[in-house]
């Protein structure tokens, strides 16, 4: 392995990156691909990534950043994207180090390749050493632990993919599920309203970032649950197969613990100061915000996949009441809101990214998709459970 590169990537963010080879802890061991800039290009990144630091059942083993070179840029100049026009933008170190210190962890963390995969079974050998980073330390993980051990991805699937061309022998033996957000769950490629993501490949963003690595997991018999983006008409509509929702306000961030109000008013509002750890310190009980400065309304499409792999189940009671459980026993009076996963067969796998679906039974498939019966009812227990999971994570209880 490239050692420097991984002895670089812990001095950035103040760590040994010792946890790797502790004991057991009787939690689920995560490791998180994101697409997390600084300043950001999607906000629900720098949200999302509180849950792997926060929840205490959770133990995140390492943050693999994955970059797309072209939104580094002033104008992003991706050949099949939105040309983006508020770069430049960087990998996202800095949030991973302002949770790192706020949570007193030594999460490491590197960055993937920053281009496109030229084929499905590309390697990606010719990348540079600070590319190669996080396949580098996702093998790290994968080999120092004794457990398998969860991906959710966020993101391109590139670094998954790279990963498996190189060593599929190890991804087959230590991951217990892939947790891929990304895709189009479209019955019969039918297309929707949305013209933009008819446009680009399968029809989803994290798709066409790269579609030759969204196909390569899919088609790799590894354990793969998808959570789509986009439904039929597209990533900002709500459908049965795909996770998006919005929260409508981001008060409730007031009612966070003090030091993540400072975190994501660091991310929300793209500030730049020099000491962005010291901005992270309790100088103050509860900081100056205002959270009408924010993205609003809030997309986000992440929730599902952290409710799922960390076995947390929405429920109603009599009185309409939404709220998250860690158990198979339903409490009595009350009743589980959809927000699962489904065995499903793909019939076909396009070139372009975009996937045929059946349903199926378990013990026929290695591939799982996610379904919610009632879209309307999931976004309005998401809009109360979520926030609230945010606001009883403490760090340092």
């Amino acid at each position: 392995m490239k050692r420097g590169l991984i002895l670089i990537a812990l001095f950035l963010l103040w760590g040994t990156g010792c946890h790797l080879t502790k004991a057991d802890t009787g939690k689920t061991e995560v490791v998180v691909i994101t697409d997390l800039y600084h300043p950001y290009q999607d906000p629900g990144n720098n949200l999302d990534l509180i849950m792997g630091f926060g929840l205490p059942d959770v133990e995140l083993k390492a943050v693999l950043l994955d970059i797309t070179d072209a939104f580094r840029k002033q104008v992003a100049d991706h050949p099949t994207l939105w040309q983006d026009p508020r770069g430049p933008r960087e990998a996202g170190f800095i949030p991973v180090s302002q949770l790192n210190y706020i949570f007193d962890r030594s999460v490491p963390c590197a960055m993937g390749p920053m281009s496109m995969m030229k084929s499905e079974y590309d390697k990606m050998e010719y990348v540079s050493h600070v590319e190669n980073g996080a396949i580098d330390l996702l093998f790290e993980v994968l080999e120092s632990g004794k457990n398998k051990v969860d991906i959710l991805s966020f993101g391109s699937a590139r670094i998954l993919a790279v990963a498996f061309n190189r060593n599929p022998e190890l991804m087959k033996r230590k991951i217990r599920k892939i947790h891929l957000s990304a895709g189009t769950a479209s019955p019969n490629y039918e297309l929707g309203q949305d013209q933009g993501a008819n446009a680009i490949p399968g029809g989803e963003w994290n798709v066409a970032l790269d579609v030759c690595a969204f196909t390569r997991i899919l088609k790799s018999q590894l354990p793969v649950a998808i959570y789509p983006c986009a439904g039929k008409d597209g990533g900002f509509v709500k459908d049965h197969n795909n996770t998006y929702w919005q929260l409508p306000s981001m008060a409730f961030v007031k009612e966070m613990h003090p030091q993540l109000q400072r975190y994501l008013d660091f991310a929300f509002l793209k500030k730049l100061q020099f000491d962005y750890l010291r901005a992270m310190n309790m100088d103050s009980e509860a900081p100056d915000i205002d959270t009408a400065l924010y993205p609003s309304p809030f997309h986000v499409w992440e929730s599902a996949i952290w409710l799922n792999a960390t076995h947390r189940k929405i429920i109603c009671n009599e009185s309409g009441r939404y709220r998250l459980i860690q158990s198979d026993d339903i409490p009595p009076k009350c009743r589980e809101v959809g927000n699962g996963l489904r065995y499903c067969i793909l019939e076909e796998i396009r070139d372009d990214g975009r996937f045929k679906f059946s349903y199926t039974d378990k013990d026929k498939s290695n591939i799982q998709i996610y379904y919610r019966d009632d879209v309307d009812e999931n976004e309005r227990a998401m809009q109360e459970v979520i926030p609230q999971l945010y606001i009883s994570i403490r760090p340092n209880p």
